[in-house]
């Protein structure tokens, strides 16, 4: 049994700094919004990916993949952006059990209105206290890390896609 490795004065004020300024900034993100954009961040992040996508949809089973949340989880915010009338369902033609997420055009509207807030917002809490190589520096830790994590962590399992499908 190998002996256990504590963290020194240095690691331990990373690591405390870390949760602490991750749950902040979380907090502040999600605070901003829900009183500028009527969202939460979750569903702002929901109408940012299927923005991105370049057919303006996502399967829900690779949204859920992307956002890193179990199906019910997205099914359930998919509910609630849908009833607001910013995304619909429909059947994947490419897919007969699959489900697509599609933006609305009041989705892209709400989502468009909310975003030079919420980039704001970021660089208020994050961006805009580093200098440009702090910002490098983090950005080159964070895929180090999310690289690393993503092949330890075990991810809610995708759902099984039909012979000869993509999404």
């Amino acid at each position: 049994m190998s002996e256990t490795r504590w963290l020194n004065e240095t690691e331990q004020r990373a690591w405390s700094g870390f949760l602490e300024t991750y749950e902040l900034l979380d907090r502040h993100v999600d605070q901003q919004l829900r009183q500028e954009g009527g969202l939460t961040k979750v569903q702002y992040e929901v109408l940012h990916h299927l923005n991105e996508s370049p057919a303006g949809h996502l399967c829900m089973s690779e949204l859920a993949e992307r956002m890193l949340c179990s199906r019910n989880g997205l099914t359930y915010q998919a509910t609630q952006l849908e009833k607001a009338g910013l995304l619909r369902r429909e059947a994947n033609p490419a897919d007969e059990r699959g489900v697509l997420a599609v933006i609305t055009d009041e989705g892209r509207r709400v989502l468009h209105q909310a975003a030079p807030g919420h980039v704001s917002t970021v660089r208020e809490g994050l961006i805009d206290l580093l200098t440009d190589e702090q910002v490098a520096q983090l950005a080159t830790i964070m895929d180090i890390t999310r690289r690393h994590l993503r092949g330890l962590v075990q991810l809610p399992p995708a759902r099984k896609r039909a012979a000869g499908t993509t999404h």
